[in-house]
């Protein structure tokens, strides 16, 4: 499967997992917002009015010391705050998006590509990425001024290949991201691995980590073959998606 905005020779880059260092856009640093972002408090963040399928659980992580809204399978969050965005995932795409002016971020979690055209749901990728990019148009985010981490898409279940959900998964969200013209600046996507995904809408940071999984016959294989899994940190850290 192809890479975005990768070069062809970078290691640890395949079908087997792709992880992408970060360019510029468009040749042009980010700049430094105007101001701080605006933090909310837990108990603001629970009062405001929720949307269908937006993120409602929200908690404060000791570990980032940020307020944090969880994201479930079929949900989105976005928002300008300093805070934190998180979700954990197996098969399933979480979408980044963040804009790099206004300073406007937001994930979703969808299951698969397309269901049922009945079905209006975040689980399903084309309505998932609609709700997403429709709630930051709303914020004050322009489409041009977009750019996207996508995670997920791994085959977690041993000898579970024939519907190749993840695969599947990865490249819907590559190809609608191309046609919208939203270009992918980092992605970790495929491989083994479920993944916990933190991601900091005001800055557009993303950090990423592999978890436990059902096959590790298949991981000694692996990192035979990789040599060990600081390839993985090397790959990732040149586009703000590190491991923690």
């Amino acid at each position: 499967m192809r890479n975005l905005s990768s070069p062809p020779d970078m290691p640890g880059a395949g079908a087997a997992g792709r992880s992408l260092r970060s360019p510029a856009y468009m040749g042009q640093p980010y700049s430094e917002p105007a101001a701080t972002a605006p933090v909310s408090s837990l108990e603001q963040l629970k009062r405001r009015p929720r949307q269908p399928g937006e993120a409602s659980f929200f908690y404060y992580d000791p570990h980032f010391q940020l307020n944090s809204a969880k994201v479930l399978p079929g949900e989105y969050f976005v928002s300008r705050d300093e805070m934190a965005i998180v979700t954990v995932l197996g098969s399933c795409i979480a979408a980044c998006l963040w804009d790099r002016f206004m300073r406007i971020g937001g994930m979703n979690h969808f299951m698969l590509p397309e269901g049922d055209s009945r079905d209006v749901s975040g689980r399903y990728g084309s309505y998932a990425m609609e709700l997403l990019i429709n709630e930051m148009l709303k914020m004050g985010a322009r489409r041009e001024s977009m750019q996207a981490k996508v995670f997920g898409g791994a085959q977690v279940m041993a000898n579970f290949t024939t519907m190749n959900v993840g695969e599947r998964n990865t490249d819907f969200v590559t190809k609608y991201l191309q046609t919208e013209r939203i270009p992918i600046v980092s992605e970790d996507v495929l491989d083994i691995y479920p993944r916990k995904v933190v991601f900091f809408p005001s800055t557009g940071k993303a950090m990423v980590k592999r978890l436990a999984h059902a096959h590790p016959e298949a991981l000694v294989q692996q990192e035979i073959s990789r040599g060990s899994a600081a390839v993985v940190a090397r790959n990732t850290a040149g586009g703000s998606v590190d491991l923690f």
